[in-house]
């Protein structure tokens, strides 16, 4: 897995929480996105009750915790806000239903959720609700791929989805038996056997 953006981390990071909340059948509290980062290959740099900060060589990340939600802002550290991601995680009492959702910082280049849609877990079935296009990155002959198993893109599939990009949300994505490449954003798309 490798993150040089922030949007490296906002994918992964974003699966792990939704595998948390079907698993223990909760919203995660800080101390458990506090130990994701660092499984993630981020280092503390500042902890506090309601606030951490976390870093790598190429991004930084603020947790906000409250008791009916969680923000993750996650920042270049280059400094460069138009790549930032924003996660808010919490519970909709309308829908009953938790919600994962990564928003970009810079709503002029893409409107929405990246991943084509948010997570939705019915509160009382803790069955995903909604079609999230979520992996890691990896590298391979100099192209960056986000990388995702076949129950994903099954998933995906059902949707009807499968031309909008997972990452920028352009409807870019030339397929290739099970590659895709977006020639909006540059990123490729790589389903993998589970």
């Amino acid at each position: 897995m490798i993150i040089y953006e922030p949007i490296m981390l906002a994918m992964p990071l974003t699966d792990r929480i939704k595998e948390h909340i079907i698993r223990e059948k909760t919203l995660p509290d800080a101390e458990t996105v506090r130990k994701i980062l660092t499984d993630l290959g981020l280092e503390k740099s500042c902890l506090d009750r309601e606030l951490a900060l976390f870093k790598s060589r190429h991004v930084l990340v603020l947790v906000l915790s409250s008791r009916e939600y969680l923000t993750i802002d996650i920042i270049s550290s280059s400094g460069d806000l138009s790549d930032a991601m924003e996660l808010m995680i919490y519970h909709d009492k309308t829908l009953d239903s938790y919600i994962v959702e990564i928003v970009p910082a810079n709503e002029l280049e893409f409107e929405g959720n990246i991943g084509v849609e948010p997570i939705i877990i019915d509160a009382k079935t803790f069955k995903l609700k909604s079609s999230p296009v979520l992996g890691h990155f990896e590298k391979e002959k100099g192209e960056v791929f986000l990388v995702i198993d076949e129950s994903t893109y099954k998933k995906w599939e059902e949707s009807n989805k499968t031309d909008y990009c997972p990452i920028c949300g352009a409807k870019e994505l030339l397929w290739h038996e099970k590659v895709a490449y977006c020639d909006s954003c540059g990123f490729g798309v790589k389903v993998v056997k589970e």
